[in-house]
C-alpha cells in the first residue's frame, strides 16, 4: 500500500489502474477531464483510451466493452449525462458482464457549466447504483467497489463526484496498478442485447427485481453508516458528509450516505430512534425525499421545510448556518465567508490574440443589426464583445439559429460553434437547417483543440488521446456533406479577408458556413511560434479609443493613449483596426 498527495481526478484514475480496467472512454468537460488526460499520459498504460466525439459514443463504446466481459470506465461531467441519457436508460435492460462504471462529475454552484443538475437522478431513473463519494479516498475506494457491484448484478454503476472532490488534494491510500491482460469476446444472445419490445418487457421486470438486493448490498458496505450519540440527528451525502462531520456536536447522531438507492428498512430504523432529523446534501433532495417517506412522525428539516438550498454548493459555514436554523447548533461556529471590499471586478475574458475576438468584431461590424445564437465554448466569452444571444447546450447554435429562422425574424442569423462542438453535435443541426430551407450564416470557429476544458484532442487535431498521429477530418468535407454550397475557410486573423468571406455569406441564401481557422493562441505559444510583439506610436496614436474597445487584454490605456503590454501575441489584428495607423511591429519602425 502506497499513500500520494492527489488530486482527485487523479486518485480515481490510479483506481481505474488498480481495477484494472480494459478501456477508458469519455468527453472532456470540467471538473472531470483529468482522468482521462493522466490515464492517456501513463508510460505504462496497457488499457485503451479514447477521447469519444461525444458523451453517447463515449458509453456506447463502454457498455459494448463491457457486454464482451471487459471492465470499462467512461467519463463525463453532468450536462454530458443528457447527452448520454438515451444508452444509459436502455444498458440498465441490457446489463453488462465486465463492470461498466460511469463516473458522472456534477458541478454545485455551476463553476463552469450551464446548469446545477443533479445526476443523482438520473441513476435513480435508470435504477442502477449510484456511489457518492465524501472524501478523495473515498472517491478512490468507491471506484473499486463500484467495478465489483457492477458485475455481481450485471449492470452499470454511476460514480457521482462533485467540483470539490475531483479537483481537491488529499493523502490517498493506493493499492498496485495491474497492467490489463485479458482480450474481450462476445457472447450472442439477442434477447439480451436486442431491445424490441417483446425482450424489453422481459428484461424490465428483471430489473425492477434486482432492486432489493441491490438496496441490501449497499447497505452492507461502508459508505452507508451511521452513530447513534443522541435524540437529534444529521443525515449527510457527498461533499456535505465531510462538512458536517467537522461541526458535529458529540450528542448528535450523524448517518452518511455514500450509495444509492438506500435500504427503507435500513434508513427508517435510524430515522425512527430520534425526535428529529436534519437532512444536508448539495442540489436536489433525493435523500430528504426518502427519509421523509420513513419517517413517520418524526420531523424531518432540510430543502422542503426552507433550512437549506436548493441551489449553490455547500461549505462549513453554510453547514453551520443550516444546523443553527433549525437548533441543531454547531460545535464550530465557521464565519460567513465575506467578500473584499473594493475589490474590482474579474470576469473570465478572452486570450490576448484569441482567434474568436476579431471574429465577434468581423461579425458585428458586417451583421449590425443580426442575431447571434452561440455555443459552449471559449467563445461563449463573445456574450461581453456584445455577438453572443443564446447559449443553451453543446451543438444548439445552428439548431437555434435555425428555429429563430423559421419563427418569421427576418434580421440576419450568425451561429457561432467550435470545431470540437460542431463536431459534438453541431452536424445533425448543420444538417438539419439545410434540409429544412433555413436562411443563416454558421461560423464555425476552428482553433485546432478543444480549449476550454483544457486543450483535449479531437478528430480535428490530428492525434488521439495517446498522442497516436491520425489523418485530421476536413470540417470544409463535412458541411459540403450536409448540402451547404458556399463554404469558406478564413484567417481570422486577416481581417480583409474574414469580412469579405462574412459580406459574401450575407448576401447568398440559404445556409453559408464560414471556417475561421487558427490555432489556440495558448496552443500555439506552446508549439513555439512567436509572431512578434506590437507597440503603439504614441506621437500619431489620437486616443481615439478604438483598439482599447476591441477588449483585448493586451491593450490598455495609459494618459489617454493606447499602450500594449506583455501579453501581447504578435496577432496583428489591432494594427488592422486602428484608424491612425498608431500600431506596428515592435523594432519595425
Amino acid at each position: 500500500m502506497e499513500e500520494r498527495y492527489l488530486l482527485g481526478n487523479e486518485a480515481i484514475a490510479h483506481a481505474c489502474l488498480e481495477a484494472p480496467v480494459g478501456f477508458v472512454s469519455g468527453y472532456p468537460g470540467t471538473p472531470s477531464s483529468e482522468v482521462i488526460e493522466i490515464l492517456a499520459s501513463r508510460p505504462d498504460l496497457s488499457c485503451s483510451v479514447e477521447w469519444s466525439v461525444n458523451e453517447k459514443v463515449a458509453l456506447e463504446n463502454a457498455l459494448a466493452v463491457a457486454w464482451c466481459g471487459v471492465r470499462a470506465f467512461c467519463t463525463m461531467k453532468h450536462v454530458g449525462l443528457n447527452v448520454a441519457a438515451d444508452p444509459l436508460m436502455t444498458s440498465a435492460y441490457t446489463g453488462v458482464t465486465g463492470g461498466l462504471v460511469l463516473m458522472v462529475a456534477d458541478d454545485p454552484f455551476a463553476h463552469s457549466s450551464q446548469n446545477e443538475q443533479d445526476s443523482r437522478m438520473y441513476a435513480k431513473f435508470a435504477r442502477i447504483p449510484c456511489l457518492d463519494p465524501s472524501t478523495i479516498q473515498e472517491a478512490h475506494d468507491m471506484v473499486r467497489d463500484a467495478f465489483a457491484l457492477s458485475e455481481e448484478f450485471g449492470l452499470p454503476v454511476m460514480f457521482r463526484p462533485t467540483t470539490r472532490i475531483c479537483h481537491s488534494k488529499g493523502d490517498v491510500a493506493l493499492g498496485p496498478a495491474i497492467p490489463f491482460t485479458g482480450k474481450g469476446e462476445f457472447h450472442r444472445d439477442p434477447r439480451q442485447y436486442v431491445v424490441i419490445p417483446a425482450h424489453t418487457r422481459v428484461l424490465h421486470r428483471k430489473l425492477n427485481e434486482k432492486q432489493p438486493e441491490i438496496r441490501k448490498r449497499l447497505s452492507q458496505l461502508s459508505y452507508n453508516q451511521y452513530q447513534v450519540r443522541g435524540r437529534k440527528a444529521v443525515i449527510a451525502s457527498g461533499i456535505a458528509a465531510s462538512y458536517v462531520q467537522e461541526i458535529l456536536p458529540p450528542d448528535i447522531s450523524f448517518m452518511k450516505i455514500g450509495a444509492y438507492p438506500v435500504d427503507e428498512e435500513w434508513l427508517a430504523g435510524f430515522v425512527r430512534m430520534h425526535e428529529s432529523v436534519l437532512v444536508i446534501e448539495e442540489l436536489f433532495p433525493m435523500v430528504e425525499e426518502a427519509v421523509r417517506e420513513v419517517a413517520g412522525c418524526v420531523p424531518v428539516h432540510g430543502k422542503k421545510d426552507g433550512h437549506a438550498p436548493y441551489e449553490g454548493e455547500l461549505s462549513p459555514d453554510v453547514v453551520a448556518r443550516i444546523m443553527t436554523s433549525c437548533g441543531f447548533s454547531p460545535a464550530v461556529e465557521y464565519p460567513a465567508v465575506q467578500p473584499v471590499p473594493d475589490l474590482p471586478p474579474r470576469p473570465p475574458i478572452l486570450c490576448a490574440g484569441c482567434m474568436h475576438r476579431p471574429v465577434f468584431y468581423a461579425i458585428r461590424k458586417v451583421f449590425r443589426d443580426g442575431i447571434y445564437p452561440s455555443d459552449i465554448g471559449c467563445y461563449t466569452l463573445g456574450v461581453q464583445l456584445g455577438a453572443v444571444d443564446t447559449t443553451i447546450c453543446m451543438g444548439a447554435s445552428i439548431t437555434v439559429g435555425s428555429g429563430i429562422f423559421h419563427s418569421g425574424e427576418e434580421r440576419d442569423v450568425v451561429a457561432t460553434i467550435g470545431d470540437s462542438t460542431f463536431l459534438h453535435t453541431g452536424i445533425q443541426g448543420l444538417m438539419n437547417a439545410v434540409y429544412n430551407g433555413a436562411e443563416m450564416t454558421v461560423v464555425i470557429l476552428d482553433n485546432r483543440t478543444t480549449a476550454m476544458t483544457g486543450h483535449q484532442p479531437n478528430p480535428n487535431t490530428g492525434y488521439t488521446a495517446c498522442g497516436t498521429a491520425v489523418p485530421p477530418l476536413s470540417l470544409e468535407a463535412i458541411c459540403r456533406a450536409c448540402g451547404v454550397i458556399y463554404v469558406e475557410t478564413v484567417d481570422p486573423y486577416d481581417l480583409v479577408s474574414l469580412t469579405a468571406a462574412l459580406r459574401s455569406a450575407k448576401e447568398r441564401p440559404g445556409v453559408k458556413v464560414v471556417i475561421a481557422k487558427q490555432p489556440c493562441v495558448i496552443t500555439a505559444r506552446r508549439a513555439g511560434v512567436k509572431r512578434g510583439r506590437f507597440t503603439v506610436d504614441s506621437d500619431t496614436c489620437t486616443g481615439c479609443g478604438v483598439c482599447v474597445k476591441f477588449g483585448c487584454p493586451a491593450i490598455e490605456q495609459h494618459e489617454e493613449k493606447a499602450f500594449i503590454n506583455d501579453l501581447c501575441s504578435g496577432c496583428a489584428v489591432c494594427m488592422q483596426i486602428c484608424p491612425s495607423g498608431a500600431i506596428g511591429k515592435e523594432g519595425a519602425r
